[in-house]
């Protein structure tokens, strides 16, 4: 038979073992270091008490962009939800390892049909928590997503950067500027981003209609500093959006 002390450390083993840290390279020098939650009890000791600086503004980098806030208990806690093309694995990769500290799961492939066509999609969910609910009471109205009042206070170099790799491109050899897709959102939002990029960065953008909806365009005049600005934050697989 097995004493109660013998049945108690390995218990304890058992538990460190699982969660010990585990580090999985992607590719230098992005490294993603990550915990094995496997017990909520566990789980709940982990989770951390604040975002960082960085996770702060790539959240409000991609809530710019295609990320998503999921509200989960009457609109108290929040899970981020990220998911792009199988292309761009890299750069989600990166995410998911500046939010290891949220996510309990790997990575996930499935397929997505859109207008009759299919293909693989790549991203994660972080699990739910309260450090989102600001940043869904700023970026949401309802189930849409606006930009928020305070996006002057909010928006820096790294969030613009992560905006960038969501959703622009370089507009042409002949341009040589660039564009965000920035078709959710209403002309009267993208004002906001208009005044505050060209107050507190000197980038000076227009607002080009596509249908019915908005796209920024940044003027050839400041595209070189937009650039100079965002450059240093944007991975290496993702570069190619600048030109």
């Amino acid at each position: 038979m097995i004493d109660a002390d013998n049945q108690q450390a390995t218990a304890k083993a058992e538990v460190l073992r699982d969660y010990q840290l585990e580090r999985r390279t992607f590719g230098a020098p992005y490294d993603i270091v990550r915990s094995s939650w496997r017990h909520e009890g566990c789980a709940k000791a982990r989770r951390p008490k604040k975002l960082n600086k960085e996770q702060g503004s790539i959240l409000v980098g991609l809530l710019l962009g295609d990320g998503h806030l999921e509200a989960i208990t009457r609109d108290q806690t929040y899970r981020l939800k990220v998911e792009h093309s199988l292309k761009q694995k890299e750069y989600v990769d990166w995410l998911y390892g500046q939010f290891a500290d949220f996510i309990r799961n790997e990575p996930y492939t499935r397929i997505k049909s859109l207008y009759e066509k299919q293909f693989s999609c790549y991203g994660f969910t972080t699990y739910s928590s309260e450090l989102f609910r600001f940043s869904a009471q700023q970026f949401y109205a309802g189930k849409k997503k606006i930009i928020p009042k305070l996006f002057g206070e909010l928006i820096d170099p790294l969030a613009l950067a992560v905006w960038f790799m969501d959703d622009g491109s370089f507009k042409s050899k002949h341009h040589k500027t660039y564009i965000i897709h920035s078709v959710g959102y209403t002309k009267s939002d993208l004002e906001i981003v208009r005044k505050i990029l060209r107050e507190k960065f000197g980038i000076k953008i227009a607002l080009h209609k596509q249908c019915s909806r908005w796209r920024i365009y940044f003027l050839s005049e400041t595209a070189d500093k937009f650039r100079k600005l965002i450059e240093p934050h944007m991975i290496p697989s993702m570069r190619y959006k600048l030109g």
